[in-house]
Order: structure tokens, then C-alpha cells, then sequence
């Protein structure tokens, strides 16, 4: 006897061409930024100007010295306007780390990690003394010592989603997020962060 199928053709048509549709879009996506940190040096594609940044079991630990009067900063150089960058952190004695994102002339914006909350918020402008640090979204958040998390930060046009241990904390819209990034900073103030399986994607298409 033969057993009917439960799809129409016209049906049949449909899931074909969404399974298509989600494959493509996989495929297409651009990888712009990845490291593991499983080398015995950091990639040279990474700028240190402050602190100390280090490769210890496969993990990248960065750390503020007291001579720079400033906090750690390791720069990965990656123009891009929007995007979705990925990795995982460790606090390991600080109290928490940003990921700052520049343009061509100055600081832009940052997400911020505490032991306490998350945020994301504007820079100031340091060229026009009427500017003012702008919050974008935030919420409260415990991250304790030795915990490891995913982070997920997805910009596209004026919109910021930021995701921890891929569920949703924040997100907002700011036209600064539109603007052009010349890459991706770790900052770290304090005695130590941990991070790994850094990756920055350009969004899948639409």
C-alpha cells in the first residue's frame, strides 16, 4: 500500500526553499575575527598599548600595571561598521572588563562587565566639552570570580543586542552604533581577566 505524503507539493516547495534560504545565509557569512589563543604567542593581528597580556593554557589573560596609570588594552584591528563578536571571559581577581569599539576619531562606545550589572554605553566625546556619556541599556547581572561566561555583541545600524551565556541582557538603540569601527578593544582594570574563543562575524544576510 502507499503511504501518502502529508506535504502538498506547494508545501513541499516552501520547506525546500527555507531549508535553502538558512543554508545560504550560514555559507555566506564572513568571518572577520577569530582567535582561540591556543599559540605559544599573541597573534601579531594584536595591538597591545597598555598592560600585560599574556597566553597561559589556551586562554588570553590581560592585566592592568600599575606604571602605565591606565587600564589594560589589546586591540584587535578589524575595520567593520556592523557585526556580531563572540568570546568568553573569566574574571580572575578584577572586577570587571569592557569591549570598546572606536572610530576613526576617537572612542565610540563600550559594553561593560562588572561583578554586578552589564551596561552599554557611549563615550564621550573629549574634543567637545559639551558631550556627555549616554547609557544605552543596562541590567543587573552577578558574575562571580572564576565563572566562565559567553558574551555575544550583535550591532546593526542604530541596534545593540548583548547576550550572556547566548540569552539576551541588553539592548537598545543609539545613532553612534551606526557610525564606522576601526575594530574590537578588551579593556581590563585590575589584577586579571580571562578570555578565550574570541570571533567577530558580519551579520548573516537578511
Amino acid at each position: 500500500m502507499k503511504t501518502r505524503n502529508p506535504l502538498s507539493p506547494f508545501r513541499a516547495i516552501l520547506v525546500a526553499s527555507s531549508a535553502l534560504s538558512i543554508s545560504v545565509g550560514i555559507l555566506a557569512a564572513e568571518t572577520v575575527v577569530s582567535d582561540d589563543f591556543s599559540g605559544s604567542q599573541l597573534s601579531g593581528k594584536w595591538n597591545v598599548a597598555k598592560g600585560s597580556w599574556t597566553l597561559s593554557e589556551g586562554k588570553l589573560k590581560g592585566v592592568e600595571l600599575d606604571a602605565d596609570k591606565h587600564a589594560a588594552v589589546a586591540t584587535y584591528a578589524a575595520p567593520h561598521t556592523d557585526s556580531k563578536v563572540t568570546f568568553t571571559s573569566q574574571l580572575a581577581g578584577s572586577t570587571g572588563f569592557h569591549l570598546s569599539f572606536n572610530h576613526a576619531k576617537g572612542h565610540l562606545f563600550r559594553v561593560i562587565v562588572t561583578e554586578k550589572e552589564v551596561s552599554v554605553r557611549t563615550d564621550k566625546d573629549k574634543k567637545d566639552p559639551a558631550s556627555v556619556s549616554e547609557v544605552i541599556g543596562k541590567t543587573g547581572l552577578l558574575t562571580r570570580q572564576g565563572e566562565t561566561h559567553t558574551l555575544t555583541c550583535e550591532t546593526s545600524g542604530d541596534r545593540i543586542s548583548l547576550l550572556i551565556d547566548g540569552k539576551e541582557v541588553v539592548s537598545g538603540r543609539h545613532s553612534a552604533l551606526t557610525s564606522p569601527k576601526t575594530g574590537y578593544r578588551l579593556v581590563v582594570q585590575g589584577t586579571g581577566v580571562l578570555f578565550d574563543d574570541f570571533s567577530a562575524r558580519l551579520p548573516d544576510p537578511k
